[in-house]
């Protein structure tokens, strides 16, 4: 008995479907260095875990900062646009991995052909009918030989692993952005309360300054520089309030709401700034976002040159119908109108003028640009990670320095405004006394801003949080 065609053919070809063409994928090495340069005792080794996911913003104990990171995740416009990008990139898997499977297709046909001749014989022309009709269902598959499917299947699952990666980054990237601009907010609200008391006193400075001059023991001069402080003062806390708006639109946008539905009030700048351990894990740039899409994509660009190795060998597809043909459809599903066909298909490309070799080359020099830009990646967060722990080192000593300055300022204003009334020193030296003091209490709170604002910049730089995977 001879073997039917189709079983003859698998087995010639199944022995063959290991085979997958191009490399195998290997990671390449980073760019890592033993320890930060800014945090000289160094970090200590634990194993990555993927994207990070901490709620890295309850480091800071803000009740309302942890409401607005939640319908941050919900409302996010940007956020969502990614979402539908990683969605895409799923159904694409989806996509990929259906070519491992037979496509099966079901057809049904009927027509009638009309015909003329002509006899030599009687001269006659005569007209002939002839019906068809036909129910027909085939299958084809093209089995993966030389891993062209496997490959494809390996992209579309890296890339979309990159958009996962990418939407992770997209989030990571809104919640940074508001709590930045709630901490730029929140100063701004600590510094709108110091110059409104900066305002009454210049105002009771003002009125000692009329009295001195009603009681001729000042000079209208003192009068006209205390007015002068006075209003330019206010006009600073007036300044405030459209910076404040501006910020109060830019949260409401990254929340998703419209400004006019959304406002906060008014509060001082949290004083509550969470320690940046001793020795950080050496996992945690391996979680960033960016570094995880990038490595994916360099996944993705490793199998596109097996893609376009497998392109070197010949196609087989498998393919096999059945069905009935019969000109009278009350005949179409007897036996004896049964038909089929079953066999393989080989196809192979003689000559493409270079094309193969062009897009294995093409697909080369791809996977060598995402190496490329992986490595560079690393390097970006390493110098974000070093930037900030800099920053922040920084920003520690000058906090104490800012108070003492704050302390000694006040102290000092104190003292002319005294002399002042007393009549020992001129309204200049008040003035010169009382902007020295202002200033060192604007600095102090730009530096507890800065350092607030400077430990998100560290916590997105290492990638959302800095507690190692459990």
């Amino acid at each position: 008995m001879k073997p039917h065609p189709l079983i003859l053919s698998l087995g010639l070809i199944l022995p063959l479907a290991a085979c997958t063409a191009g490399p195998d994928y290997q990671k390449p090495q980073a760019p890592l260095s033993n320890q930060f340069k800014e945090q000289p005792e160094g970090w200590r080794q634990a194993n990555p875990a993927g994207v990070a996911q901490d709620q890295w913003w309850s480091l800071f104990a803000n009740a309302e900062l942890d409401g607005l990171m939640r319908q941050v995740e919900v409302g996010n416009q940007n956020l969502a646009a990614v979402e539908a990008a990683y969605r895409q990139a799923l159904a694409a898997v989806d996509s990929a991995d259906a070519a491992f499977f037979p496509t099966v297709s079901a057809s049904a046909a009927a027509s009638r052909a009309r015909s003329n001749s002509s006899s030599t014989l009687t001269g006659r022309e005569t007209t002939s009918y002839r019906n068809s009709r036909s129910l027909t269902l085939g299958a084809s598959w093209a089995p993966d030989i030389w891993g062209s499917v496997r490959r494809a299947s390996e992209q579309a699952g890296a890339t979309a692993q990159a958009s996962a990666a990418e939407l992770a980054a997209a989030r990571l990237s809104a919640q940074t952005a508001l709590a930045t601009a709630y901490f730029q907010l929140r100063s701004l609200d600590s510094q709108s309360k110091l110059l409104a008391a900066t305002v009454a006193a210049y105002q009771r400075s003002l009125e000692i300054a009329r009295n001195r001059r009603a009681s001729d023991l000042g000079s209208s001069a003192d009068v006209a520089q205390a007015q002068a402080q006075y209003d330019s003062a206010r006009a600073n806390a007036i300044a405030l309030t459209s910076q404040r708006a501006a910020l109060e639109h830019a949260i409401a946008v990254l929340v998703g709401k419209p400004p006019a539905d959304f406002s906060l009030p008014v509060a001082d700048l949290p004083t509550q700034v969470p320690a940046v351990p001793a020795a950080l894990p050496a996992s945690l740039l391996e979680r960033r976002p960016d570094i995880v899409a990038a490595e994916r994509r360099m996944a993705a660009a490793n199998a596109k040159i097996g893609i376009a190795s497998a392109a070197y060998f010949p196609n087989v597809t498998l393919s096999a119908s059945s069905g009935f043909s019969a000109s009278a459809l009350g005949d179409l599903l007897r036996a004896s109108n049964f038909v089929w066909s079953v066999g393989p298909q080989l196809a192979e490309n003689l000559f493409d003028g270079g094309a193969r070799d062009a897009a294995k080359a093409q697909a080369i020099a791809a996977y060598d640009q995402q190496v490329a830009s992986y490595r560079q990646t690393v390097l970006t967060s390493l110098q974000a990670v070093e930037d900030q722990l800099s920053s922040l080192n920084a920003l520690q000593g000058q906090i104490d320095a800012r108070d003492q300055a704050v302390t000694a300022a006040t102290e000092a204003e104190r003292i002319v405004l005294n002399q002042y009334k007393a009549g020992t020193v001129g309204y200049t030296e008040v003035i010169t006394a009382q902007t020295a003091a202002l200033s060192a209490r604007q600095s102090a709170l730009t530096v507890r801003q800065n350092r607030l604002t400077a430990t998100v910049a560290l916590l997105e730089a290492l990638g959302g949080g800095w507690q190692a995977a459990r």
